[in-house]
């Protein structure tokens, strides 16, 4: 009986050290993997920023915009002095200002980076066109319809990639100025977008009122992959800065966790989105820059603990694996759709900016998560 009771108290000692090496090399395995991580996402915004001399849109472009705002979190999350003065070159060159159109947020975008360069580095040359546009937008706002197609539509939200491009510029503007009435503004037209854009039903926005009546190939309704990873990720980023006893936090806080739901049915075995979001087969290659912004936006979620369900988790480190498979070995970032404002084909050797904004982003919420 004495063997025995000395048998089972080795046993237990011995299974209590073998959890405790287990539990070991797991936290060294997943710290090598973020390293890994790390080094791979300098990787490819070093890239980007030794190429950018070759990007044929304008410094100040929505494009370069998104770019920007992934370039800028990267710098404040690894204090890299290299990334603030890639980011402060284009501000000076630039004046801190804007192109041209007043009203269309593709042009607002850029004010994203301003913004947070002001927060890091309490220059007030750095906000001070921002706010002049800004209070201006919201002193004299449009009277344009908000349909696309109809005379100067574009100096409303009329298309979804614009819940990118701008509330998130009256979010951080408001936590400067919480008195000033940017969430007033903002949250009008956002509202009006979401019930001109939104389809309930599917969890998802079209691009714009043309495609409400078109299908695909499979007979599925057209939603756009990239739109919809700017729409989530344009929540993210709204929610961040929004006060929680904010009036209509729940509002944006409810579309955020259904477009959520239904992003995730729509990943593919290999972890990556694709240009259509419910007809894959159409459009049989990954897209990236949808992908990146899925993988930003929920692992936020998760991180914050908003997206509770581990499959939420586990949908976003799927992305993620997959995303970096798409890096190629001099740390351009493959499989990003051009320009446009539907689902088409992708290829290996297509990048651009905002695909790498968005996988900065995603980069970001993964070297967070526990």
């Amino acid at each position: 009986m004495l063997i025995w009771k000395l048998y089972l108290i080795l046993m237990r000692k011995v299974f209590i050290l073998v959890l405790m090496l287990i539990t070991f090399f797991s936290v060294v395995e997943a710290k090598n993997g973020k390293e890994q991580d790390r080094k791979l996402i300098d990787k490819v915004a070093l890239w980007q920023i030794k190429h950018q001399s070759q990007v044929r849109h304008h410094d100040l472009d929505w494009t370069n915009g998104a770019l920007f705002r992934g370039m800028v979190e990267w710098a404040d999350y690894t204090q890299d002095s290299c990334y603030y003065n890639f980011l402060i070159q284009i501000g000076q060159k630039h004046q801190w200002k804007f192109l041209n159109r007043l009203y269309h947020a593709d042009d607002l975008t850029v004010a994203q980076m301003y913004i947070r360069m002001y927060e890091k580095f309490g220059d007030r040359a750095m906000l001070r066109p921002t706010i002049a546009r800004v209070d201006s937008i919201v002193s004299n706002p449009s009277e344009a319809q908000l349909w696309l197609g109809a005379k100067n539509s574009t100096d409303r939200w009329s298309w979804c990639d614009a819940l990118f491009m701008a509330p998130p510029v009256y979010g951080l503007l408001n936590k400067l100025y919480p008195k000033k009435n940017y969430l007033t503004f903002m949250n009008k037209e956002f509202k009006e977008t979401t019930d001109s854009l939104y389809d309930k039903s599917a969890g998802l926005y079209y691009r714009d009122r043309n495609y409400i009546s078109k299908r695909e190939k499979n007979g599925e309704k057209v939603f756009w992959g990239r739109g919809n990873g700017w729409v989530l990720a344009g929540l993210s980023l709204l929610l961040q800065t929004l006060p929680k006893d904010y009036e209509n936090y729940d509002y944006y806080l409810k579309i955020y966790k259904e477009m959520a739901s239904a992003v995730i049915q729509c990943q593919d075995k290999n972890g990556s989105w694709h240009a259509s979001m419910l007809d894959p087969e159409a459009y049989p290659t990954p897209e990236n820059s949808a992908s990146g912004f899925f993988v930003y936006a929920l692992g936020w979620g998760v991180n914050q603990g908003i997206l509770k369900d581990k499959k939420y988790k586990k949908v976003a480190q799927k992305g993620w694996k997959a995303l970096k498979s798409w890096v190629r070995e001099d740390g351009m970032l493959g499989y990003v759709q051009p320009i446009g404002a539907a689902p088409k084909q992708v290829t290996e050797n297509m990048t651009d900016v905002y695909g790498v904004g968005a996988f900065l982003m995603a980069g970001i919420e993964m070297l967070k998560m526990k």
